[in-house]
């Protein structure tokens, strides 16, 4: 099973490195400051084949994002390659709200880069390589390109909390991700409560959510990668609150697969939230 293709690098990567940004949005409309520090590992069949790293920025009415991953090895066989993703945007009332996102993906075969205006939810300006023509190319429509978010603002959500910053309404989701090539939904549930330990930062309670993925347009009906993450199979997000705020970003997931597991999973998770205003939010940089 091959996904030597551009299409499945900037989905898998997309994903991937969107994950450690999956935080919920200050509830109340607190004006807080925050930022998240993360260092994720990426295991395939228990073998350590690649990483991501992420810095999260938020302002009491901004946020950047700043995110890289890369991926090789035996993960071959799914993807081979890096990316780097970067958005910015307003926070209104209490929402993210995406202005611009761009990102670049380099496999042995391709190189792609994506910049990408956002308002309201909506493309206003779009850079991105037109795919090579195939038949069965779903085409991406304008109404694609609406009512949307990027990879990396469709992490940042709302939710109720409870007390300990953790609740099922954190997995009631489903997020309408363009990436600039792609349309899909990633859909979320809630599965249980449980227990992690970081090898640095946080130690304590996540909520577990399943995950399933939709593709909308963009993308080859009959590829491989489209089937395997599609076709019924088992994904999870335990996600890890954000100290002294009520955020929450993924600590791992897991993709249950008769090939072979995939775990990307927290080994530094360090946040930290404070009461400010009117600060101005700088660039990040992943690490």
């Amino acid at each position: 099973m091959m996904f030597h293709s551009r299409g499945a690098l900037r989905t898998i990567l997309a994903i991937h490195s969107a994950l450690p940004l999956m935080t919920v949005a200050l509830a109340d409309h607190a004006r807080a400051e925050g930022n998240l520090d993360a260092n994720y590992t990426i295991s395939f069949a228990r073998i350590r084949v690649g990483e991501i790293t992420a810095t999260v920025v938020i302002g009491p009415n901004e946020y950047a994002i700043s995110a890289r991953g890369r991926a090789g090895g035996i993960m071959k066989i799914l993807v081979d390659g890096e990316g780097s993703f970067t958005t910015r945007g307003t926070i209104k009332d209490g929402h993210p709200v995406p202005t611009t996102f761009a990102s670049k993906l380099v496999s042995n075969a391709h190189t792609s880069d994506v910049t990408m205006a956002l308002q309201e939810g909506d493309v206003r300006e779009l850079a991105a390589a037109a795919p090579p023509p195939s038949s069965d190319l779903v085409p991406v429509t304008d109404a694609n390109r609406r009512s949307i978010v990027d990879p990396l603002t469709a992490m940042l959500f709302s939710a109720a909390a409870t007390d300990d910053g953790l609740s099922q309404g954190a997995c009631r989701h489903t997020l309408p991700i363009f990436d600039g090539q792609q349309r899909y939904d990633l859909k979320l549930a809630f599965k249980r409560l449980d227990k992690v330990a970081a090898e640095k930062g946080y130690a304590g309670p996540v909520v577990v959510c399943s995950v399933s993925y939709e593709p909308i347009a963009g993308h080859r009906a009959s590829t491989a990668l489209v089937k395997y993450l599609s076709e019924g199979r088992k994904m999870e997000i335990a996600l890890a609150p954000v100290a002294g705020t009520r955020l929450l970003a993924p600590f791992r997931l897991s993709v249950v697969s008769m090939l072979a597991n995939l775990v990307i999973e927290a080994n530094r998770f360090e946040s930290t939230a404070q009461e400010l205003g009117g600060s101005t939010v700088s660039d990040p940089k992943a690490q």
